[in-house]
């Protein structure tokens, strides 16, 4: 804990200065409502600010949720509204909370792993926290799309409800597809309520109200949700959710057949099916940045807690200044079900980061590219593509968050 400027737990009548201070960081209003979305999900229990006198300076808060990761779920503490006010830069503020946050987590025995999607890209690394999933800026002009012929798009219908009627079908049909999404988090009342946000700042100004089209099977089971506002024309695609390959093809087809709008905008996965259901895959251009980046708090329950695409034995270094007590070497074992890590005195095969073990977390980003960049050491002929391809997942990770606050 930093002394110049202490650090301690707000308490239930500090979260309006706690909330002027984060809309100040990020040029905001709270008056006009730019942290009220968060409000509804913020735990003032969980969330850390910095003092100077009786003023409130910086600040973090974590949400606590159930992250999907291969073959498993884990819970995993979503940090999210880390700011430091223009006036206190530069003073070791942020090293001091993300220090007391992580430090804290492992000391209590709380969530192995933490996650945080990033205002700036070059911040969180030196913290430990490693880019795991992606994310594919999706834009595309309407009048040049269309789904290939003979797209499979099942029986279903497609019905447009209000919010009261299709907040339980949303949820019902989410909590099914987020078990098989690694990135995906589970998402209870609060944060449906955050993720429903509908205020103008939500809507970009100009923007049109929240819709919400669902997608039901012959059988009256809903299989698909797609959430979509209209903006100078483009229909801004908020969340598209399927459990089935002809649910998904029949939202898309919906939104590309909208009347009077020309243009598409989506946030979606890396490997994105919509581009193989395209007649023209080029009517739809894709930009990749950055989404989750994650942090392992406690490297042996972390790995072990997931599962791996093959069997595994391999003895890694890890090398953590930030997180001291993850320092060492584990032998990681995996074998269908079967999964332990444990520290070893035996000779390495590998040596990285925990940034780099925490990029390769969620089995997108691999240990053989960021061996290529030379942050991950090969000790031992082999073990790179041994265990780079033990940590892949069957498909690229994908954390569905918004724009609108919550961040995570």
């Amino acid at each position: 804990m930093t002394t110049t400027y202490p650090l301690r737990v707000i308490t239930a009548d500090q979260v309006d200065a706690w909330a002027r201070m984060v809309t100040t960081t990020y040029g905001q209003d709270w008056i006009e409502g730019g942290l009220r979305n968060a409000a509804v999900s913020l735990d003032p229990g969980r969330t850390l600010a910095a003092f100077d006198g009786g003023d409130i300076v910086g600040g973090a808060s974590v949400y606590g949720r159930v992250m999907t990761v291969p073959g498993a779920t884990v819970p995993v503490a979503g940090i999210t509204l880390v700011a430091v006010l223009p006036t206190h830069r530069r003073r070791g503020i942020l090293t001091a909370m993300m220090r007391e946050q992580l430090t804290g987590l492992y000391e209590s025995g709380g969530e192995p792993v933490a996650a945080l999607n990033a205002a700036e890209a070059t911040i969180y690394g030196r913290f430990g926290y490693g880019v795991a999933s992606q994310v594919a800026e999706i834009r595309g002009d309407k009048r040049f799309m269309a789904l290939r012929p003979g797209a499979d798009l099942g029986d279903g219908t497609i019905r447009l409800l209000g919010r009261q009627e299709a907040l339980p079908l949303l949820e019902k049909t989410y909590d099914v597809a987020r078990r098989g999404g690694a990135g995906w988090v589970d998402r209870t009342e609060r944060f449906w309520r955050a993720r429903l946000a509908d205020g103008e700042r939500v809507r970009e100004g100009g923007g049109t109200a929240l819709r919400f089209a669902v997608h039901t099977e012959p059988g009256g089971e809903v299989s698909g949700y797609v959430l979509y506002r209209s903006r100078q024309k483009v229909v801004r695609v908020v969340e598209l959710v399927s459990t089935t390959r002809q649910a998904y093809a029949a939202l898309w087809r919906f939104l590309i057949d909208l009347d009077a709008h020309t243009g598409l905008s989506y946030d979606g996965a890396v490997d994105e099916p919509l581009k193989h259901l395209l007649a023209d895959p080029r009517a739809a251009h894709t930009t990749v940045v950055d989404n989750l980046w994650v942090r392992l708090v406690d490297v042996p329950r972390a790995l072990a807690v997931r599962r791996y695409s093959a069997p595994l034995d391999v003895v890694v270094e890890v090398r953590d200044a930030f997180c001291p007590w993850n320092a060492g070497r584990y032998r990681l074992r995996a074998g269908g079900e079967a999964v332990t890590c444990e520290r070893t005195r035996a000779a390495a095969d590998l040596r990285l980061t925990s940034a780099e073990l925490g990029a390769a977390y969620l089995g997108g980003t691999t240990l053989s590219s960021l061996a290529a960049a030379g942050r991950v050491e090969e000790l031992r002929p082999g073990a790179v593509a041994a265990t780079s391809a033990a940590f892949r997942g069957e498909r690229e990770p994908f954390h569905p968050s918004g724009a609108a606050f919550p961040a995570f």
